[in-house]
């Protein structure tokens, strides 16, 4: 089942570059996407987005704002996983500043070329965007202080692997802080089995004991689920946009 996600998620999202580019939004096109409902709508603050290029707001498919939350320093390298357009890449940019870098990770070409003409647009430089699946990320062991991610992680058929490998390319004490969607309670069978609810960041989340485990046995410790918006759609009230945290440990 795995491949079968793999090409729905990279079929969908392509489709929702492509809308981006063509100057129209990159959400609420039916269930391509996680924008299609309050738990994706006016994250970022007006100040935040006002210097960015439009296509990197239009493109914005999140559940959260991970860098408003993700308390990134000077100088610090950050990882995105699952960068999309680009917008939490390049606000991590400027709040690391030029000592500082932010790589994106994305697997879908368009995404990935819309990303690069946003950031050629922004003129912001300490940013590369890679291709490559969150599930092998292409960077060295201990080379990230930060790994964030927006809405992404529920999308992948290979949780605990997306975990592991973000366990293995942060630094000691580095930090996990992604947005993501989470469950409390069980999702009924055909909302899992449906791949177009998959893609629309629903059937695929973790429910959140689950979550909690899986960052347990990658390695974390400090794990933290903090719930900020609460899904109005099927299942309402079981599905939630969150902020998970957890700390790689020193030793």
């Amino acid at each position: 089942m795995s491949d079968e996600i793999k090409q729905a998620v990279q079929a969908k999202y392509g489709q929702a570059a492509l809308r981006v580019a063509a100057g129209e939004h990159g959400s609420c096109g039916g269930s391509d996407a996680c924008g299609c409902d309050p738990i994706s709508s006016s994250l970022y603050d007006a100040a935040e987005t006002a210097a960015l290029p439009e296509g990197a707001v239009r493109a914005s498919l999140g559940c959260g704002n991970p860098t408003a939350l993700a308390a990134l320093h000077e100088g610090e390298v950050v990882l995105d996983l699952g960068s999309g357009g680009g917008i939490d890449v390049l606000l991590s940019a400027r709040r690391v500043g030029p000592t500082g870098k932010a790589y994106g990770l994305d697997m879908t070409d368009e995404m990935l070329a819309l990303a690069r003409e946003n950031q050629r647009t922004s003129g912001i430089a300490n940013v590369e965007f890679l291709k490559g699946e969150i599930e092998h990320i292409p960077l060295p062991d201990a080379s990230v202080d930060v790994i964030i991610s927006n809405c992404v992680i529920n999308l992948s058929a290979d949780k605990g692997r997306v975990l592991r490998e973000a366990f293995r390319v942060l630094r000691p004490n580095g930090r996990f802080a992604v947005s993501d969607v989470v469950v409390r309670g069980e999702v009924p069978a055909a909302v899992r089995r449906s791949m177009e609810l998959w893609v629309g960041c629903i059937a695929g989340a973790l429910e959140e004991a689950e979550y909690r485990r899986l960052l347990q046995q990658a390695g974390f410790v400090e794990i933290g689920v903090e719930p900020t918006r609460i899904y109005q759609g099927e299942g309402a009230g079981q599905i939630m946009g969150a902020f998970v945290r957890a700390r790689k440990p020193l030793a």
